[in-house]
């Protein structure tokens, strides 16, 4: 009951987190500014921005299914399609995303009587993500250097990059791994201990798969671009013109603090830090806050075609729940 409550409270928190942050946008920028800019876009662009940010999660599913592949888990793509829909379901009112990578952790092991490789591929299909987001920002950034050195910008993907690398590190390097395990045996830091070695463990799954963790990068750079693209037309369709370059610095900065578990699906942490560091290079409040929320737009429309999916194939489902491909 006590872990019951903890778990409600999390959550209620979080949504909390999400609900303050946007009052406190709306009465800084003044919700029919907002509607008159939305309303004043260009509809085309829009719809192609839309069409443009499907594209990162159907690159995302075929990244997904790549992984599960490479572990023999050949089920068939219309399986790994309902899973993958359902996760980015849950997404929408679970804490970032950890909500949908349990889900589909938890309806394709037992589908396939195989959590841990299940486990295994959904760990390294979020670290590859974070990997291409990364190598996304750093090259943006040597590409865009005449045109941005803001120094908290620069901090933050100073921040990410050494993240990633210290992750890393953990993961794949038996000297670190052991350091920070024995870090870790103070009282409290059990959960944490675990989760690192679980990491360990089960991303060594992969190390006998070189030329699949390879391709996964590559194409974890391409579904980053998606994002930083879509908002860049998304931009152009409210009357924003600055250069694009901008967009690929700015965005996986963005999608990395969204990633922090102190909100509703990024909801509210996500238009602040547009606000901020499009301010950055003269984008107005109203204009940075529009897009962010267009952004959202999209990805709640998603979401809910993923739970349709998810929804309408529970008979299907139940029929293959013993026959695993």
């Amino acid at each position: 009951m006590n872990k019951i409550f903890k778990q409600a409270l999390s959550v209620l928190v979080k949504v909390s987190i999400s609900v303050i942050l946007l009052i406190i946008l709306f009465r800084m920028v003044g919700h029919e500014n907002i509607l008159e800019v939305i309303r004043g876009a260009n509809k085309p662009l829009l719809l192609l921005s839309f069409l443009v940010y499907s594209i990162g999660y159907v690159l995302c599913l075929f990244r997904w299914d790549m992984l599960l592949r490479a572990l023999d888990l050949r089920l068939p793509l219309v399986r790994v399609v309902i899973s993958f829909s359902g996760g980015i379901f849950f997404n929408l009112f679970l804490p970032s995303t950890i909500g949908g990578d349990l889900m589909r952790s938890v309806d394709l092991s037992t589908h396939t009587k195989k959590p841990k490789e299940v486990i295994a591929t959904i760990l390294l299909d979020r670290l590859s993500g974070y990997i291409g987001l990364v190598l996304l920002a750093l090259s943006s950034l040597v590409l865009g250097w005449n045109l941005l050195q803001e120094p908290s910008v620069l901090f933050a993907i100073a921040i990410i990059a050494g993240l990633l690398i210290f992750i890393l590190l953990v993961l794949f390097s038996n000297f670190f791994y052991s350091r920070v395990n024995n870090l870790l045996r103070a009282p409290g830091a059990g959960k944490i201990r675990e989760m690192i070695s679980s990491l360990h463990h089960e991303v060594h799954i992969f190390r006998n798969h070189k030329k699949v963790i390879v391709k996964n990068l590559i194409l974890s750079v391409a579904v980053q671009a998606t994002a930083p693209l879509s908002f860049y037309i998304s931009s152009l369709a409210l009357g924003i013109k600055i250069s694009p370059i901008y967009f690929f610095v700015f965005l996986p900065v963005i999608g990395a603090i969204t990633l922090l578990p102190i909100s509703i699906g990024g909801l509210g942490l996500r238009d602040a830090t547009t606000i901020f560091f499009f301010a950055k290079v003269g984008v107005s409040k109203d204009l940075a806050f529009a897009m962010s929320l267009v952004n959202f737009s999209f990805i709640l429309a998603l979401g809910a075609l993923g739970g349709l999916i998810y929804v309408l194939t529970l008979r299907y489902r139940r029929i293959q729940y013993n026959k695993p491909s």
